[in-house]
């Protein structure tokens, strides 16, 4: 199986570090908070039998590059950059929780998509959980200024996922904590990603009204409910828009069941 791995270089000069393996139509992965290419190295596997999947570290994570000045709209030139690149001037994407709405994003302004899928993109658009504090994103930015990346990190988990202090404390004393630390100066850039669609209010359907290419919508039943109510209040947008709803999943999919759904909808099926 062919495998690539190199660096894509962005509009503003930053180095985005990607992994391209299989053959086919390109697929690009958008991974959420906290995930690196290597997270999505188990769906690109199953998936690069039929698709050349494009996996790739976000700007200031992993090795890819940074800029000191942050905006989404950087990020959607990243990219446009593994498109132009590695995915040869088209290509699919898929994006999970907030880099499913990166994903969107970036086909809402333009960017060489025929075909979008997401998985639990985590607006709160009901009362189902607290909407996030008002200064969320500011807060975020203070912890991550002063290098307090295990504070930025925890503040996420329990502002953002709605843990418990008291778990939350206990996962920082637990191997995978250092990981999690390691990327936790990006959590900033998700949170202005997401804007104001986890304030509890209906989502701004209009901001994505330019996306006509097929949609996929998928959400788990066994999870938070605000994720399913996002997810079907998303679906609704348009009759490009499809609902994929996985029976007894969580936010966590395991990869071997989204493979076959992602794979039948990148094929050119408008999976029910």
């Amino acid at each position: 199986m062919s495998r690539t791995v190199g660096k894509a270089v962005s509009a503003d000069g930053t180095a985005i570090a990607f992994e391209s393996q299989g053959a086919g139509p390109a697929v690009v992965l958008v991974g959420g908070a906290f995930m690196t290419g290597a997270a999505s190295a188990e769906l690109a596997g199953l998936l690069a039998g039929d698709f050349t999947v494009i996996t790739y570290d976000r700007r200031g994570r992993g090795d890819s590059g940074d800029s000191p000045a942050y905006e989404v709209r950087r990020e959607i030139e990243d990219i446009d950059a593994l498109i132009e690149g590695p995915g040869g001037g088209s290509s699919m994407l898929f994006g999970m929780s907030s880099g499913a709405v990166l994903a969107l994003e970036a086909t809402a302004r333009g960017s060489a998509v025929s075909r979008l899928a997401l998985y639990e993109p985590p607006f709160i658009t009901d009362d189902s959980r607290p909407p996030l504090p008002t200064d969320y994103v500011e807060r975020l930015t203070e912890l991550v200024g002063r290098g307090a990346y295990g504070d930025a990190a925890a503040y996420f988990m329990t502002a953002a996922i709605g843990m418990p202090g008291e778990a939350v404390a206990g996962m920082r004393q637990a191997p995978f904590w250092a990981g999690m630390e390691a990327v936790a100066r990006t959590l900033p850039y998700d949170g202005r990603i997401m804007g104001d669609t986890m304030s509890g209010r209906p989502l701004p359907v209009e901001r994505w009204a330019s996306v006509t290419v097929p949609v996929l919508v998928g959400s788990g039943d066994a999870g938070a409910p605000h994720m399913l109510t996002g997810a079907r209040e998303l679906a609704a947008t348009g009759d490009n828009f499809t609902l994929r709803i996985f029976a007894g999943e969580e936010h966590t999919i395991e990869p071997k069941v989204l493979a076959p759904a992602l794979a039948d909808f990148f094929s050119g099926e408008r999976t029910p």
